[in-house]
């Protein structure tokens, strides 16, 4: 049963906050600047042997016949092991065939070449944007959905009916670390993994299940991570690998893939595809009925965009049918990719309503505030709207589609709004207050570079009274408590709530040590910069060094969990956000550039706005390079990816993005619409929630609108690619 509390744990009001809600720089910065910080594979242990994979070159193959025998025979090979031998069929390009572990990096390549394999070469699905050209037999009904009358609604006479069809193609994650691990056995029974991974404190019990020994018994470390994106959850076919082999030759085990395996085999997000029928109220402008067919691909097994991505936020719309397909593909497999489903739900709904909004002939805007009400937030989506719309300059440069300018470069705006939930994840945590004064933080959790350290430290400082820089924090290893992983943005709400629990813990426990000192009651005491306080008489008062040494030998010791059914929540979920986009596009040859884009998100209450708008500012460019470059080629001759390498796997740099602006909505926000009212919420009053995947889901879609805006036509597909944007011009007529 837990003790009474004196010391209340809600977040301090907006006037007493002393490093909540404040800019403050990384705490881990200066290691990441310096190259101090050690990634998994930076880590090279004594004895260390290397493995690397052999990976089948179809998209769909049988193995006839595997011979290893020259890669056993080359001194310093320590292991060959078959993962798919004779008989097994390979579903797609890159999948793993054999290991080969040597006792250098160079020596388990020679191995992999030395390798002969005989393959039988079958049919192959690579390409699956038209739906009438995929085989029957590949698809997989999705689900259908009914609401309403969409015939009747279609068939009103004030109904404009809007019809197209829109794709946004598979991607990769394209982490700059790829996936690996070293595996170390301590004993016979004990392992320590350094992997690179999202899921700390969940990897060991994943991976002592594989090996047969006690969850206990492993030991996860990931202090740094370049880059998951909701591809490294689990220890995947190298981390067991890798963990068993180093058991068999009693000396660790290093596997980190190579770039075209990464980009191959280590996840992609599913393609969605769709074909839309809009239905517009002719006066009034309101969006009355919705039909799709949506299909896609997740790879092998199917399992692409969910049905539910469409109509995305606008599920209010009052008749709605819908059906789906999932299309079995020999592509790599799918993994969670940065807020799943929604990028997709955003590009196939958001360009599909600019597209009614173009025909009817009113301003996009106009159009989104008139259809805000079939959203769940409309009083947020109306505020994020005109804030973003004031932020690009909207009246100003707003024209009716296709009147960008006569020249070859034409202008355009477009809009999308996006959802998501950011609840958070179980977390516990320890704060230690020591005699000298120092604390240290210890919970299982990872830093995907979103700020985590940081944030745990401001929430400690903020409730002992200290500075950030005084509190060292602990994560990246599961002998420490354990927190979840690192999905869905719940990290932040998880681990500051139960951080802030654990520091006013221990924050009780020492007043109480205190207070006879002082002549007051525990109660009647604050922190303060530095100082505990007398509430009532302010001069009276003891410096933090001075109130731990009152503690003994032994630390003080505070734990927090999340959730603790006992204290009152300090997080919780649901955000939206707006984005709109300022391009020019040059109608002779295809170049889309970016001269301005804004992001307006809300996410609760804020703890530090700096490295907040940094993860706005990682979305937005993630989704700049999936709106104009990002994309799997394939050929469709031999199923090959064309493009596993970061030569032809195009991002943008630094000079392709435009002017990018973030815009949090922070504390009690009052906005006036356009017929007068006015508009309060109060964005801090949900506490935290999270931010990591929002930003990224609407620049596909508001790009697209931006450039059908511009151009005239809509370029059907992601991403807006010079071809693309040529090829529609052409259809349209020509280039003027």
């Amino acid at each position: 049963m837990l003790k009474p509390r004196f010391l209340s744990t809600a977040w301090p009001d907006r006037d007493h906050r002393v490093w909540i809600g404040h800019e403050v720089d990384r705490v881990d910065g200066v290691l990441k600047a310096t190259g101090l910080a050690k990634y998994t594979y930076d880590i090279n242990r004594p004895n260390m042997a290397w493995g690397k994979f052999l990976i089948c070159p179809h998209a769909h193959a049988r193995v006839k016949r595997i011979d290893v025998s020259r890669a056993e025979a080359i001194p310093g090979v320590r292991k060959v092991e078959i993962i798919q031998g004779e008989g097994e069929e390979i579903l797609f390009h890159g999948d793993e065939i054999a290991l080969v572990v040597a006792d250098s990096e160079e020596l388990a390549r020679d191995g992999v070449r030395s390798i002969r394999v005989e393959y039988e070469v079958l049919d192959h699905l690579v390409d699956e944007r038209n739906l009438d050209a995929i085989p029957r037999d590949r698809l997989r009904p999705g689900g259908r959905r009914r609401r309403g009358n969409v015939n009747q609604a279609f068939e009103a006479p004030t109904t404009l009916v809007v019809e197209g069809e829109y794709g946004i193609p598979m991607i990769t994650h394209c982490c700059l670390e790829a996936h690996g691990v070293v595996a170390e056995w301590e004993s016979e029974d004990r392992l320590t993994l350094w992997i690179s991974t999202q899921n700390v404190s969940g990897m060991s019990g994943q991976v002592a299940s594989a090996v047969e020994v006690p969850a206990g018994n492993v030991r996860t470390i990931c202090e740094f991570i370049g880059g998951g994106f909701g591809s490294k959850f689990g220890p995947d076919r190298w981390g067991i690998l890798a963990a068993r082999i180093a058991r068999e030759l009693r000396r660790p085990v290093k596997i980190m893939l190579d770039r075209d395996h990464e980009l191959l085999t280590a996840g992609t997000r599913p393609s969605g595809f769709a074909r839309v029928k809009v239905g517009v109220d002719r006066e009034t402008g309101k969006v009355l009925a919705w039909q799709s067919t949506l299909w896609g691909t997740g790879g092998p097994g199917g399992n692409g965009t969910s049905i539910s991505v469409t109509p995305y936020i606008f599920t209010g719309i009052p008749n709605q049918s819908r059906e789906a397909y999932n299309v079995r593909a020999n592509v790599g497999p799918r993994r969670a990719w940065r807020a799943p489903n929604h990028p997709q739900g955003a590009a196939l709904t958001m360009t599909a309503l600019a597209d009614a909004a173009a025909a009817l002939g009113i301003d996009e805007l106009e159009f989104f505030l008139k259809n805000v009400d079939l959203t769940d937030r409309p009083d947020v989506y109306t505020q994020e709207l005109l804030v973003a719309a004031d932020l690009i300059q909207w009246r100003k440069h707003w024209h009716p589609r296709g009147e960008g300018g006569r020249g070859p470069i034409r202008e355009g705006l477009g809009i999308s709004m996006h959802t998501w939930g950011g609840r958070p994840h179980n977390s516990e945590c320890h704060v230690h207050i020591h005699p000298d004064g120092s604390v240290d933080v210890q919970l299982g959790s990872q830093d995907l570079g979103t700020g985590t350290r940081t944030v745990i430290a401001m929430v400690v400082a903020e409730t002992l009274g200290l500075r950030p820089e005084q509190v060292n924090v602990q994560i990246g290893d599961s002998r420490f408590p354990p927190s979840g992983a690192s999905g869905g943005s719940t990290t932040v709400g998880g681990v500051s709530s139960s951080s802030r629990r654990a520091a006013t813990d221990a924050l009780e426990q020492l007043l109480e040590k205190v207070a006879p000192s002082i002549g007051v009651r525990p109660a009647d005491l604050k922190v303060s910069q530095g100082f505990i306080v007398d509430k009532n008489d302010p001069s009276r008062r003891i410096s933090w060094k001075q109130a731990c040494r009152q503690i003994g030998m032994n630390p003080i010791t505070g734990v927090g969990r999340q959730p603790d059914p006992e204290d009152q929540p300090l997080a919780s979920q649901g955000v939206g956000g707006v984005q709109m986009a300022h391009v020019a596009v040059d109608v002779e040859t295809g170049i889309v550039r970016i001269k301005r884009f804004v992001a307006v998100q809300d996410c609760g209450l804020i703890i530090n706005p700096k490295t907040a708008r940094s993860q706005v500012y990682g979305g937005v460019i993630m989704g700049i390079a999936y709106a104009l470059y990002e994309e799997c080629i394939h050929d469709p001759i031999t199923g090959r990816r064309l493009n596993p390498d970061m030569e032809f796997y195009k991002l943008p740099g630094v000079g392709d993005v435009g002017e990018l602006i973030a815009h949090l909505m922070m504390g009690k926000v009052t906005v006036r619409t356009p017929d007068g009212r006015e508009i309060t919420v109060d964005y801090d009053e949900p506490g935290v929630i999270g931010l990591g995947e929002p930003p990224v889901i609407s620049p596909g879609a508001a790009i697209s609108n931006a450039v059908a805006n511009a151009i005239g036509v809509r370029v059907p597909h992601l991403p807006l690619t010079p071809d693309r944007v040529l090829a529609a011009l052409a259809q349209k007529g020509g280039l003027a």
